[in-house]
């Protein structure tokens, strides 16, 4: 499969999974409706899961912008794909999402709160405190990408070890740090550690015919894209200091 392709359809898969956990928690009348971060933290790490099993042999399974820029940072991706895997990934991102709302539109329908109809597209805060919630973000995607830097791959078929990415941890051991971060760090922002993640669904939620919609909130939007990437780059820097 070519790497941007799957790329496109890791992180595609992703957000179908990921935001319909929020959908089925959180809007009216479907059959899921009242869980809680446990389930939906589960859930986003076994979305995680399906993502790397399908891109991680192809593309190393980035599926995030910050995993990409990292890897690029310490010399491990080349710079001249970095555009065309974010774009996979965003694009994935809104396809996966859209995807999701078709899914659940009846339920979308069925509710008056503007807030619950937002919530499965991109993040909010608990507390809207922008220096903080920055802060969360930015460390939830520095534990995110300093465990992938510390490992060199495993191993595939015969021989063949997984290009460099999430997938260099396998499905499963991925599927755990994501679920740790989202149960750890994730109850102040909902941890989006990833801006292809939250930067795709909101602009969808923008633009999606969704019933009685109220904001994107645009202006909290930056925290959920520059957080993921300084948190990378923050661990890409420590990596380089520390050495491999």
């Amino acid at each position: 499969m070519n790497v941007y392709l799957a790329e496109l359809i890791g992180t595609g898969l992703l957000l179908l999974l990921g935001s319909g956990v929020v959908a089925n928690m959180l809007l009216p009348k479907t059959k899921g409706n009242g869980g809680g971060i446990m389930e939906i933290s589960t859930a986003w790490a076994l979305a995680v899961f399906v993502g790397v099993v399908v891109a991680g042999p192809y593309s190393g399974a980035h599926l995030n912008p910050a995993v990409t820029i990292g890897l690029a940072l310490t010399g491990q991706f080349e710079w001249a794909m970095v555009p065309g895997y974010i774009l996979a990934q965003v694009l994935g991102a809104m396809i996966g999402v859209g995807i999701a709302w078709l899914v659940y539109k009846d339920h979308y329908d069925a509710t008056d709160d503007v807030g619950l109809k937002a919530a499965p597209f991109g993040t909010s805060p608990a507390i809207r405190n922008l220096s903080l919630n920055f802060f969360s973000e930015l460390m939830g995607t520095f534990v995110l990408i300093l465990v992938i830097l510390y490992n060199d791959g495993v191993e595939i078929g015969d021989s063949n070890k997984t290009p460099i990415g999430m997938g260099s941890l396998g499905a499963i051991p991925v599927a755990f740090l994501v679920w740790v971060i989202g149960l750890g760090l994730g109850g102040t922002t909902g941890y989006a550690i990833n801006p292809a993640r939250d930067f795709g669904p909101r602009l969808m939620h923008s633009i999606l015919p969704i019933k009685g919609k109220g904001s994107s909130d645009w202006g909290y939007a930056w925290v959920p894209v520059l957080g993921p990437i300084v948190g990378a780059a923050l661990a890409a820097g420590l990596y380089l200091v520390a050495g491999a």
